[in-house]
């Protein structure tokens, strides 16, 4: 994976820069076989190798600290990445892959994938995380997040979304109440989109398998003409200080069996939809 997002931002610096493959593998004296390599993360890269490639292509000072920490990440298989730990904090590896993804499969156990946060509730859980923070700080990171929704309606190939929120996720007010009732107002609202779909699995669901897998994410990405993917898909579960990255075959089938029960488990999608109205409805009272 971080392999992978390297190659990413490194396209995307290089198209930024108006550079082809074939004329910025001529100014860094590559073949363009091997950049292509490089850009689809099917070969690592030196950090010195990177900070060159950056220079080349007119990337920022934080940019180019950010990649070659990366570099020195991509041999790794199965990869934990602690928050500023070597990566700056402000460097987002999550976003670069929730924008790529055809398909997202979440699963969530106590808060609204931020990917669907309304701006007050957001604002609630990026505040609790970041009390240190300076308020303008805070509130960059809350435009940050609300933007990602643009994802959610993108006009061209925009992914298919598949939901599915634990009960706790509705029950607990975040924010207080009011906000609480706007962002399942919000959620409610957004089930109506063609490519989200939204389940709730109810308490009386008892035991399933995410009770015992936590929340987590699997993202896939599109298929080439050949009907091969572009990339493996990624199982990304975050935690408190850090995010886990999982991309190997027997991983990626054991949360797909795990999201697969959670999703049978759940209500229908007009059951959930009323449910979450029932429990905004509540929190007016």
């Amino acid at each position: 994976m971080p392999r992978r997002q390297l190659g990413r931002y490194l396209a995307e610096l290089r198209e930024r820069a108006g550079l082809t493959v074939k004329t910025a593998a001529k100014e860094l004296e590559r073949s363009t076989a091997t950049l292509w390599r490089i850009e689809s993360g099917k070969t690592s890269i030196r950090s010195h190798e990177v900070a060159v490639m950056c220079r080349v292509y007119g990337a920022s000072e934080d940019l180019t600290e950010a990649l070659t920490a990366l570099a020195k990440e991509t041999k790794a298989r199965g990869w934990w990445h602690a928050y500023g730990d070597v990566i700056p904090e402000g460097f987002d590896l999550y976003i670069g892959l929730e924008e790529a993804a055809a398909r997202l499969d979440v699963y969530e156990t106590a808060l609204v994938p931020g990917l669907l946060q309304s701006e007050g509730y957001a604002r609630s859980i990026i505040e609790a995380g970041h009390a240190d923070k300076d308020p303008a700080e805070v509130e960059r990171r809350v435009q940050l997040r609300v933007k990602r929704r643009v994802l959610l309606t993108r006009v061209i190939n925009p992914p298919k979304i598949d939901v599915a929120l634990y009960e706790a996720v509705l029950r607990c007010p975040v924010g207080g109440h009011k906000t609480m009732a706007e962002q399942l107002r919000y959620l409610a609202e957004a089930s109506e989109l063609p490519n989200l779909t939204i389940k709730v699995v109810p308490f009386s669901a008892g035991l399933h398998q995410g009770v015992v897998s936590g929340q987590f994410m699997i993202l896939r990405f599109p298929s080439t003409g050949n009907g091969s993917t572009t990339e493996p898909p990624t199982v990304y579960v975050d935690g408190y200080t850090g995010a886990l990255y999982l991309d190997k075959p027997a991983e990626i089938e054991q949360y797909d069996s795990a999201f697969r029960n959670v999703w049978n488990m759940a209500l229908g999608v007009e059951e959930s939809r009323r449910l979450i109205l029932e429990v905004a409805g509540s929190l007016d009272g």
